[in-house]
C-alpha cells in the first residue's frame, strides 16, 4: 500500500480516486484530516463541517464522475475536501484571503464547481433545476444535492422535497446528518432524525419490510382496499425514512457517514435507482480532532489556532464585541421588562443570545434555520402584546424580505431587528458580506434604521427600541466595539436626532455607524493639515435628521457621506436627495461606500482599503473633491 502522504501528493484530481483501494482510501481520509488541521489552524475557516464530510467526499467522487456528474454541496462550507481532491490542495494556504482560494463554491474558481452557494437550503432547488435542464436538454449525468440535518430545517428544502417528488426526477439527495447546524439543532424534524439514527435496523428492515408487504394478496376489491391500509400502517411502523418516502424518494439508510466501503456500496445502489433518491448519512462534526468534536460550534468557522489545545491565536480584545453588547443588554433589560422576547434562527452563540437562552428560555425561541418564519412568528408576538427582538446577521435577513415588508412593516407591528455582522464581514466574501440592509429597508413604510458609532450607543439604541412603537432595525458590525466617550457628550437618543461630534468650517462628514470612527480619524489627520471638518454622527439612516444635516452642510462647501452599504439605495443617497430637496446646488457632494458589485472575500481591512474606504482613500477622495 502506498503511504498516507504519497496517496495525498499524487491526489490531482477525482480520476485519481478510482484506483484507489477502500483502504487507500481509509488512510487518504486520515491524511486529508490531518492537512485540513494544519492549514485550517493558520488561515482559519470552517474546520468542525468539514472534518466531518472527508470520506462522504471521498466515497462521492470516487463513485462519481465529476465534473460530468454535477455535486452541489448546501451552505458550502463544508467543500474543502471536495477542494482537494478536484486539484486545489496547493492552493489552500490562500483559503479565505484576498485574492485566494474562496470558503465556498466558486463557478469561476473550477469546473467541479457547478453551483455556488452559501447560504443553507438551496442545494435540494439548485439540484433539481440542473436536473430537469439535463432532462429537457437529453444528456445523461447524475445530479447530486448533499445538505446539513440543520439546513433541512429550512423551508426551502421542503419545497424543493416535495417539488423533486412530484417530477419524478432523477437525483440524489445526501442528507449529511451530524445533529449541528452551527449550534445544537432544534424542532420536531431534528428529533424524527435522531429516531432514525438511533434505529439499528438501517434499510434493511425497509427491504424485508417491502418484500413481506408485497406479499400481501389482493383478492378483491374490499381485499384491496383492507390490504392497502395494511400495508400503510405497517409501513409508518416499520419503515425508516417515510417521511421521505411519502414525499416520493427511495430512502437509503442511515449510513455510517466514515465508513468509505459502506457509503460506496449505497451510492453505487442510489446511481441505479430511478427517480429522487434520498441517502441518510451519519457523521460527526469536527471528526479527528478532539477539540471540534468536543466543541463543533466554536469551531464550526475559527480563526486561526494553536493545534496542540485548540486556542484562537488573536489578539486579546479590550473591549467586548457588539454581539456581546447587544446580548448583555438586552439580558439586563428584560430582568424589568417581562414583554421581551429573543429570537434566533438557529444562530444564538453567534448573535450574542446565549446568556439570554440561558436566564429567559421560556423568553428565547430558536427556530431553526428558517428566517421567514422567525419574522412572521416575530410578527405574532408582537401582535399580542409581546416585544420580540430578532437578532440576525444582515445577509441572512435578506431570507425574509417579504415577511419584512408584508407581516411587519404593513401592519406596523413593534417588531425590532437587530442586524448583526452589517457591513464587510471580511474572509466569508460575497455571501456574507451584510452591505445590503440598508438598501432593501430604506424603501419600506413604517421602517425605522439606526446605527451605533460604538457600544455605549448601542445600549442606548436597544433602549429606544424597547419603546419605540413600529418596526426598527439596529444595524451593527463585527467584531470589537468601540468607544467614544471621551468626545461624545450625550448618549441619549431621540427621535431622528443626529449628533456633532467635531466641528469645522471646510468640509462636513455625514458619517453612519461603524463609519464615523473613519470620520473622526479623517478629520483628525486633515486637521495637521489646516483642513477643518465636521464630523455628524447621523444615528438614523431612516428618518434622517433633516434639520441638523442641512444646518451643518449650509456652512461648509464639501460635504461627504461615509457607510458601509452599497451606494445604491443606501444613507448616502438619502442625504443627496435632502440636499437637493433644500436646493444645495452649490456644494461639491461626494457620496463614499460600496460600489454596484459583489465584494470579493479577504479581511476587512484589506477589503476597505481596496474599496477606498480606509482613512487615506477618504483624505484623496476629500482632497480631490476640494480641488476640483
Amino acid at each position: 500500500m502506498k503511504s498516507v502522504r504519497d496517496l495525498l501528493s499524487k491526489i490531482k484530481s477525482p480520476k485519481d480516486l478510482k484506483t484507489a483501494t477502500d483502504e487507500e482510501l481509509k488512510c487518504l481520509a486520515d491524511d486529508i484530516r490531518k492537512f485540513l488541521i494544519e492549514s485550517v489552524s493558520k488561515t482559519g475557516g470552517h474546520l468542525a463541517s468539514n472534518l466531518g464530510v472527508v470520506e462522504l467526499s471521498l466515497a462521492i467522487h470516487s463513485v462519481f464522475d465529476s465534473p460530468q456528474d454535477r455535486i452541489i454541496w448546501d451552505v458550502g462550507h463544508q467543500a474543502y475536501v471536495h477542494k482537494i481532491v478536484t486539484g486545489r490542495k496547493d492552493l489552500f494556504h490562500t483559503l479565505r484571503k484576498y485574492g485566494g482560494l474562496s470558503g465556498f463554491p466558486k463557478r469561476i474558481e473550477s469546473k467541479h464547481d457547478c453551483f455556488e452557494t452559501g447560504h443553507s437550503s438551496t442545494s435540494i432547488s439548485a439540484g433539481l433545476g440542473i436536473a430537469k435542464a439535463r432532462d429537457l436538454n437529453g444528456e445523461n449525468y447524475s445530479v447530486i444535492s448533499i445538505i446539513g440535518d440543520g439546513a433541512l430545517t429550512g423551508g426551502m428544502a421542503f419545497e424543493a422535497l416535495n417539488h423533486a417528488g412530484h417530477t419524478n426526477t432523477d437525483i440524489i439527495v445526501i442528507l449529511n446528518d451530524n445533529e449541528m447546524s452551527i449550534s445544537q439543532n432544534v424542532g420536531g424534524l431534528s428529533k424524527y432524525l435522531n429516531r432514525l439514527r438511533t434505529d439499528p435496523k438501517y434499510f434493511k428492515v425497509k427491504n424485508d419490510v417491502e418484500y413481506l408487504l408485497n406479499k400481501i394478496p389482493a383478492v378483491g376489491k374490499a381485499v384491496y382496499k383492507t390490504a392497502g391500509k395494511a400495508k400503510d400502517s405497517l409501513k409508518y411502523f416499520f419503515v425508516p425514512g417515510v417521511i421521505f418516502e411519502e414525499l416520493g424518494f427511495t430512502y437509503l439508510g442511515p449510513v455510517n457517514g466514515h465508513d468509505i466501503k459502506e457509503l460506496k456500496v449505497v451510492l453505487k445502489r442510489a446511481k441505479n435507482i430511478k427517480g429522487p433518491v434520498f441517502i441518510h448519512v451519519i457523521t460527526k462534526k469536527g471528526k479527528g480532532y478532539t477539540y471540534a468534536e468536543k466543541n463543533p460550534d466554536k469551531f464550526h468557522g475559527i480563526g486561526p489556532f494553536s493545534i496542540d489545545n485548540g486556542k484562537v491565536i488573536k489578539k486579546e480584545n479590550t473591549r467586548p464585541s457588539y454581539s456581546a453588547v447587544f446580548g448583555n443588554t438586552l439580558v439586563s433589560l428584560a430582568k424589568t421588562n417581562p414583554n421581551i422576547v429573543a429570537i434566533t434562527a438557529a444562530m444564538p452563540s453567534g448573535t450574542g443570545l446565549n446568556e439570554f437562552a440561558a436566564t429567559y428560555p421560556n423568553r428565547f425561541f430558536d427556530v431553526g434555520i428558517a428566517e421567514q418564519h422567525a419574522v412572521t412568528f416575530a410578527a405574532g408576538l408582537a401582535s399580542n402584546g409581546l416585544k420580540p427582538i430578532f437578532a440576525v446577521y444582515s445577509t441572512f435577513l435578506q431570507r425574509a424580505y417579504d415577511q419584512v415588508v408584508h407581516d411587519v412593516c404593513l401592519q406596523n407591528l413593534p417588531v425590532v431587528f437587530c442586524i448583526d455582522r452589517s457591513g464587510l464581514v471580511g474572509n466569508d466574501g460575497e455571501t456574507h458580506h451584510g452591505v445590503f440592509d440598508i438598501s432593501f429597508l430604506m424603501h419600506i413604510p413604517n421602517m425605522t434604521i439606526l446605527a451605533p458609532k460604538d457600544g455605549p450607543e448601542l445600549v442606548q439604541m436597544l433602549k429606544y427600541a424597547l419603546q419605540f412603537e413600529g418596526p426598527l432595525a439596529i444595524r451593527y458590525p463585527r467584531g470589537e466595539s468601540e468607544d467614544f466617550t471621551s468626545i461624545s457628550n450625550d448618549y441619549t437618543i431621540e427621535d431622528m436626532k443626529a449628533e456633532i461630534l467635531i466641528s469645522g468650517k471646510d468640509v462636513c462628514i455625514v458619517a453612519l455607524g461603524k463609519m464615523v470612527k473613519t470620520a473622526i480619524e479623517v478629520a483628525k489627520r486633515l486637521k495637521k493639515q489646516n483642513i477643518n471638518c465636521t464630523v455628524i454622527n447621523a444615528r438614523f439612516a431612516k428618518p434622517l435628521d433633516d434639520k441638523t444635516i442641512i444646518s451643518e452642510c449650509l456652512k461648509v462647501k464639501n460635504i461627504v457621506t461615509l457607510e458601509d452599504n452599497v451606494i445604491k439605495g443606501g444613507f448616502g443617497n438619502q442625504v443627496l436627495t435632502l440636499l437637493h430637496k433644500n436646493k444645495l446646488y452649490d456644494k461639491n457632494i461626494k457620496i463614499l461606500g460600496l460600489p454596484d458589485q459583489f465584494i470579493e472575500h479577504g479581511n476587512t481591512e484589506e477589503l476597505m482599503k481596496a474599496y477606498h474606504l480606509d482613512v487615506d482613500g477618504v483624505i484623496k477622495h476629500i482632497k480631490k473633491m476640494m480641488n476640483q
